[in-house]
């Protein structure tokens, strides 16, 4: 006669890893081609500008440049990327320093 309760199996105790989904790079950061930006299920975010979207709706960067997160629509967003050259390019006024030298060459006349 046993003197041990005998030990039960237990048919549970397996579990998988996690698919690591959600925002990969945010918005301001500069990507290269090719980077992930989105690992999703579905078009929880839809792609813009310059960004494609494989077959398991991941989102990527089809180019260098910074990434943008915009509205579309009143309950959709899109993300797109800006080609580097075109966001250095935008600001217009030239810097404090040269704009002082300008005044100061005009006011001397």
């Amino acid at each position: 006669m046993a003197h041990k309760k005998g030990q039960g199996s237990t048919r549970n105790g397996r579990d998988s890893p996690g698919q690591h989904r959600g925002i990969k790079i945010f918005a301001g950061q500069t990507v290269k081609a090719g980077n992930i930006l989105v690992r999703q299920l579905g078009t929880r975010v839809h792609p813009g500008r310059n960004v494609g979207m494989g077959r398991d709706f991941t989102i990527y960067a089809r180019i260098d440049g910074i990434v943008k997160y915009e509205p579309r629509g009143k309950e959709r967003r899109q993300v797109s990327v800006e080609p580097i050259e075109a966001a250095e390019s935008a600001p217009t006024t030239p810097p404090p320093s040269e704009q002082t030298k300008v005044e100061s060459a005009e006011g001397g006349a």
